[in-house]
């Protein structure tokens, strides 16, 4: 039904980005779930009583600005014009020493990371400026508070997204776009499964034999609601974010050698 509030969904097959899809179509949203792994796209949109008449799918490489703007014709035409919330929200892991990181990981994670992003922002503008109301939400990292051992290029794509974050939320102010970005700790995704370059240590069993907390993708997506609808540029979820907020603002010092210290174990990625 044309006049319904639409949110595009990048990475939306697993994880934050299908915890924040199922939560706004609970509140009556027209949604569209897109993702470059189709397989995983097409049973997403399974996995939950999406509604039929306010969801599509959208395979979508976020690399590929034709394919964008393919994506988002196709999405706003069937949502009335309208584009509410674009979530971006792609992403991929990185981690293990810098020095001998290879450079196919390396350009794969400033490609999706950084690129991803920047394509879905710029893309995305002449959509959500038609739209009264609304919102650019970006996914960035607690390894955007403070740069990140162990995961030096990740750390770095997260930095630049709350950077372009900030920025836009300033030169958008005009247009009637929030921007925002969700800095997560470590969140219980599919991502954790996933191993560091040079290790066969999967990252979730780093994170949890070193003590840390994860936080559920749910939580993530109930944040994810209260940015789009809040005046907080940055949005920080779960314990560990909010610890490294804190201390990257009061203890640095400090902060800077916990990572030297830690910096002995292997790699660990939040966000």
């Amino acid at each position: 039904m044309a006049g319904e509030k639409a949110i595009f969904v990048t990475g939306a097959a697993s994880g934050i980005g299908l915890a924040v899809a199922r939560l706004f179509s609970d509140r009556g949203w027209r949604v569209g779930l897109s993702d470059i792994d189709k397989p995983g796209l097409a049973a997403a949109a399974r996995s939950h009583p999406f509604p039929l008449e306010r969801t599509s799918t959208h395979p979508l490489d976020v690399t590929n600005r034709e394919q964008w703007a393919e994506a988002l014709d196709a999405f706003t035409e069937s949502s009335g014009g309208r584009l509410d919330v674009l979530f971006n929200n792609a992403g991929v892991p990185h981690g293990g020493p810098f020095a001998y990181a290879g450079w196919e990981g390396i350009d794969r994670t400033v490609a999706v990371n950084l690129m991803g992003v920047i394509n879905g922002a710029r893309i995305s503008h002449l959509y959500l400026h038609r739209t009264p109301g609304s919102c650019l939400l970006n996914t960035a990292s607690a390894s955007a508070i403070y740069g990140s051992a162990g995961l030096a290029v990740y750390s770095a794509t997260k930095f630049a997204v709350r950077a372009l974050t900030e920025a836009l939320d300033a030169e958008w102010h005009a247009d009637g776009i929030k921007v925002r970005a969700l800095v997560p700790g470590f969140i219980d995704t599919p991502l954790l499964q996933q191993t560091t370059e040079g290790s066969n240590r999967s990252i979730r069993d780093t994170v949890t034999n070193a003590g840390f907390e994860l936080t559920s993708a749910d939580a993530v997506a109930k944040a994810a609601w209260k940015a789009v609808h809040g005046k907080r540029v940055l949005i920080p979820v779960g314990p560990t974010a909010r610890r490294l907020m804190f201390a990257a603002r009061w203890m640095p010092g400090r902060l800077r050698r916990v990572m030297r210290r830690r910096y002995a174990e292997p790699a660990m990625l939040p966000g």
